[in-house]
């Protein structure tokens, strides 16, 4: 591993190596380091503080006992509730608050480096809180929509039939009725078919009617 990809911000480069080596055989499948940050106090210090973030979790470590003992606080991003830094004379104070227990503090982490800290961390927790809301494609249960048959409603409406001008319709020819003319005064039947005759010409009654009327007026002579 390169571990001075993780001391280009002034981290001393041994106390990364070191952490680097302890924090190897605790990462999970799929976990990578992405950020160290290490103490810097004015005075000498032998074996200093340390916050690594990694793309699963957050590492707070501490050295004990001339360096015999590490102490590590790691909390993943979901019990992360937020983060906070507070820029003093020697660097600044970065605040870790989780949602239950006690907030965890590392004083004189160098300015650049907690600025940086606090961007990773918040985008971060952003991420998770996305991801809580929107799990990846793969979790999501497909879903399949159920086409319901489309319901006609028939009612009992009557529709006016449109009637169209039909006034340049021919007709078929009709045969033309000759009736002989009588010196006389017409006589009532006579009188019936001209009637008849008129009206049919007048397109007063169709074709049907006229010749069931006729035939009715014919069959009592």
């Amino acid at each position: 591993m390169n571990f001075e990809l993780f001391a280009i911000d002034g981290q001393d480069i041994k106390i990364v190596e070191r952490l680097l080596v302890k924090l190897q055989d605790m990462m999970t499948d799929g976990e990578r380091i992405d950020y160290i940050a290490v103490q810097k106090k004015p005075a000498v210090t032998i074996l200093p503080d340390s916050i690594t973030i990694s793309n699963k979790r957050i590492f707070l470590c501490e050295f004990t006992k001339l360096g015999l003992a590490t102490d590590f606080e790691i909390f993943s991003w979901k019990d992360i509730k937020d983060i906070a830094f507070k820029e003093e004379i020697f660097g600044s104070k970065v605040t870790v608050i989780p949602f239950t227990g006690e907030n965890l503090s590392i004083d004189y982490i160098p300015k650049v480096q907690a600025r940086k800290l606090y961007q990773l961390i918040k985008g971060a927790l952003e991420n998770s809180k996305l991801n809580e809301i929107a799990p990846p494609p793969s979790q999501v249960a497909p879903t399949f929509e159920i086409q319901r048959p489309i319901e006609v409603e028939i009612t009992n409406t009557y529709i006016e039939p449109v009637v169209e001008d039909v006034k340049e319709i021919a007709q078929p020819p009709i045969a033309e009725i000759i009736i002989p003319k009588i010196e006389e005064e017409d006589d009532e039947m006579t009188l019936k078919l001209r009637k008849l005759k008129n009206l049919f010409d007048k397109q007063l009654i169709t074709q049907a009617e006229y010749e069931n009327k006729k035939n009715e007026i014919l069959s009592q002579i």
